[in-house]
């Protein structure tokens, strides 16, 4: 069994070990390879008991009488501190989040083992910060969403030519979610645009094209903005207990559902303004 020398030993910064201010440097490592552990969990779309879990189990290799954690979907705030030591205390806002599967699976590899003493703390911590952002490039994400919409039509009842042309509404969601993202535009409004846009490429294909069932078009282009992570998570947060973040993420995603319900049913009306008596238009 490791024991609490050992432990410092394993995780003190070259320089002072043993010493009260090699020590609270250790802490302050061990504190912000915890946090950066947490956040980039939490901005991946990991439920917030998952997050708390591994700062705890990060902050408790520290050895210290005091450990405490709390992370909402929103920030974290993480704490550490002895009787002979002033405790440290960080508090890190997390505004952007998404989903990001592979980049938790990455963090918990690490967080495992350095908490097993296969790592040590500074390369746990170099190694958190090499991980990168996106997994795949731009276009492998754009391919993505134009497969999605043409695989779901087939599901909702829809024939080659619903197909053809949910692929191709598909491309135009495409488009404006990555103009949008490039322009940093609120991911509210995004939603409520590309919703939009994606309507009204399917009212203009139905325009052209009168045997094309529009419903099963935006029906199938609409599936990848389904914020069905968020509703995941809500759920697993609020049988946990976390009913703050589960409160947020249900928020969250009925925000998500109610922007795209504003961009698609904006853009029928509009289309029905321009075109009356065209049918579904």
């Amino acid at each position: 069994m490791q024991t609490i020398c050992d432990r410092e030993a394993r995780i003190s910064m070259p320089g002072t070990p043993g010493t009260k201010a090699g020590k609270w440097m250790d802490y302050k490592l061990v504190m912000n390879t915890a946090v950066l552990a947490g956040e980039m969990m939490l901005r991946s779309g990991a439920e917030t008991y998952r997050v708390e879990d591994t700062i705890n189990h990060i902050l408790r290799t520290a050895d210290t009488e005091t450990v405490e954690a709390s992370v909402m979907m929103t920030g974290i705030v993480a704490t550490i501190g002895n009787p002979d030591m002033e405790p440290i205390t960080v508090i890190k806002r997390v505004q952007k989040r998404g989903t990001n599967l592979n980049r938790i699976m990455r963090v918990n590899e690490i967080s495992r083992k350095y908490c097993a003493g296969e790592l040590t703390l500074e390369t746990a911590y170099n190694e958190l910060k090499s991980i990168g952002g996106k997994q795949y490039p731009v276009w492998i994400y754009n391919l993505a969403t134009v497969l999605v919409p043409a695989g779901f039509a087939p599901l909702f009842g829809g024939g080659i030519l619903e197909t053809a042309a949910a692929a191709f509404v598909g491309a135009v969601l495409a488009l404006v979610v990555t103009v949008g993202k490039r322009l940093q535009i609120n991911g509210f409004i995004l939603d409520t645009l590309s919703s939009f846009g994606l309507a009204v490429a399917a009212a203009l294909l139905k325009r052209f094209c009168p045997g094309l069932d529009e419903d099963i078009v935006i029906i199938s282009a609409i599936m990848p903005m389904v914020p069905g992570v968020a509703i995941t998570n809500a759920v697993r947060d609020t049988l946990q207990g976390d009913y703050i973040s589960g409160g947020a993420r249900i928020l969250e995603a009925f925000l998500k559902a109610a922007a795209v319900a504003l961009g698609v049913g904006a853009a029928m009306a509009l289309t029905g303004l321009m075109y009356p008596g065209g049918g579904n238009l």
